[in-house]
């Protein structure tokens, strides 16, 4: 019976949504996290009678036609973007990008991946790097002696060293934009890497057109939405059971039929 695989299907689908919800819910404060969403596209159909096709001699057309579709597949699991809620942190290497773009981080195999994660800090060498140790591209580095540092929307980074009195700048952060954030591949430890589907990075200056500016002192909060994900997810639950239903039901009547042979 077809219905058994189309329900199965069905399944299927709700089940790989359920999972990406549950990636979103984990996720929700991690910092500069974008939620993803399960989209889905119907499978081909079966043709009983064309849309059409002559039905009689007089040339009279069949309307609508038959067509019996076979469930549902996977179409795509896609990031949404949109800007998460900037949290006050006050730690001194602590960045958050207010509009688009993302820092740039160089990898140990030398690769750029990227990032809106702008919780920093300094290695042994004073220089500005991930949670995991990954330098910021273009690479800052701080004076061992500094008292003070301020980073402008701009990104201009400037540190106060112990005896001065006046700020040196030590260096220019820069951020990358894509035409299709949506298509950077996500690796793992809040990175992204380019792809085809991206298109190449463009570098500017926050604060520029295209860029957003930088927040010194914030850091970017997931853009989750805990009632929305909860929401979702009672959707997903409750369109995995009928699926289930389904599968039932057609059982029960294969069931019917097959005593009926009897």
């Amino acid at each position: 019976m077809r219905a058994l695989r189309t329900a199965a299907s069905g399944m299927a689908a709700q089940q790989l949504n359920v999972e990406v919800i549950s990636n979103n819910i984990a996720n929700m404060n991690t910092v500069g996290f974008k939620k993803q969403r399960a989209e889905f596209q119907d499978l081909l159909y079966q043709n009983v009678e064309r849309m059409g096709a002559q039905s009689s001699s007089q040339g009279t057309v069949v309307p609508t036609g038959i067509q019996i579709g076979a469930g549902v597949k996977a179409g795509s699991v896609y990031r949404i973007t949109e800007q998460g809620t900037p949290t006050q942190t006050g730690g001194r290497y602590d960045l958050a990008i207010d509009g688009k773009g993302y820092f740039q981080v160089t990898l140990p195999s030398g690769e750029t991946a990227y990032t809106r994660a702008g919780n920093f800090a300094v290695n042994q060498e004073g220089q500005l790097v991930t949670e995991d140790g990954y330098a910021i591209e273009p690479a800052i580095t701080v004076p061992q002696d500094m008292v003070d540092i301020t980073i402008s929307k701009s990104g201009l980074v400037q540190v106060t060293t112990d005896g001065a009195t006046e700020p040196t700048t030590v260096g220019q952060l820069e951020l990358a934009t894509f035409f299709n954030e949506a298509g950077l591949e996500a690796v793992g430890d809040n990175l992204l890497l380019e792809t085809a589907a991206s298109g190449p990075a463009t570098v500017g200056t926050p604060g520029d057109v295209g860029c957003g500016s930088l927040l010194h002192g914030y850091t970017e909060a997931s853009n989750v939405d805990a009632v929305t994900e909860i929401s979702a997810l009672i959707v997903a639950q409750r369109a995995y059971e009928m699926n289930s239903k389904v599968i039932s039901t057609a059982d029960e009547m294969l069931s019917v039929a097959a005593q009926v042979k009897n």
